[in-house]
């Protein structure tokens, strides 16, 4: 770690790998990732700084020593390991969207059978208009290795309430206030794209009135759940 990285800094950082340790189990537990394949990252608060996962380790080798530090230009600041080839998209990201504090990336088989086929996936169900606000999105292709994924996720997502985009002919990519919001984004899209796909195999899919999603998505965001005044 730099000479320049506070204590609340870097005790943040030892706090947000041992997080993406248990956040890495969560997407090898819902099945959304195989083999090294996929990753989340975490943006370490009041520094220009993220955690993330390490290139091609195993995820049942993941521990927080293995997780990595870089700056949001996607380089290595601190670690043992190479970050993950998705880095420079992860960085992007936080670079251009100041609310987001995690992002995830996997090759979930519903969600990225939607990319394969470059299809947004529509807002058909109460579950797709409370957590994404609408249809989820779908992104443009883009080469690994430098920002474009980055650009396709954010350009697509500055027009969208969505939590999700469909990057095309690649992946899925959700986003989240912090790294376990982002997380849960992941498995709920995976289980909308599931359904949404088998109710498709059954006939025509009406989709949700505009009034109705806006309306799910409010009580949804701001109602459900146990803060102020939830409900059950």
């Amino acid at each position: 770690m730099t000479t320049t990285t506070t204590a609340a800094v870097r005790h943040a950082i030892e706090v947000l790998r041992e997080e993406l340790v248990r956040l890495h189990a969560e997407l090898t537990r819902n099945e959304l990732v195989i083999w090294t394949a996929g990753n989340v990252s975490a943006r370490v608060p009041d520094a220009d700084l993220m955690v993330i996962k390490p290139s091609g380790v195993s995820y049942d080798e993941l521990s927080a020593e293995t997780m990595v530090v870089t700056d949001l230009q996607g380089r290595l600041v601190h670690g043992e390991h190479q970050p993950s080839s998705d880095t420079a998209a992860h960085a992007y990201v936080y670079r251009h969207l100041p609310e987001v504090g995690g992002v995830v990336h996997t090759h979930s088989t519903y969600a990225t059978a939607w990319c394969a086929r470059r299809e947004p996936i529509p807002c058909v169900l109460t579950m797709v208009a409370d957590e994404f606000g609408g249809d989820i999105p779908v992104g443009p292709f883009a080469l690994i290795g430098d920002d474009s994924i980055g650009r396709g996720i954010v350009e697509t997502l500055r027009h969208s309430r969505s939590r999700a985009v469909l990057m095309g002919g690649h992946g899925p990519f959700t986003i989240g206030a912090t790294p376990r919001d982002a997380v849960k984004a992941a498995v709920l899209l995976e289980d909308v794209a599931r359904t949404v796909h088998i109710a498709q195999q059954l006939g025509v899919t009406p989709r949700l009135a505009p009034a109705a999603i806006d309306s799910l998505y409010d009580r949804y965001q701001n109602v459900y759940g146990q803060k102020g005044n939830a409900v059950p």
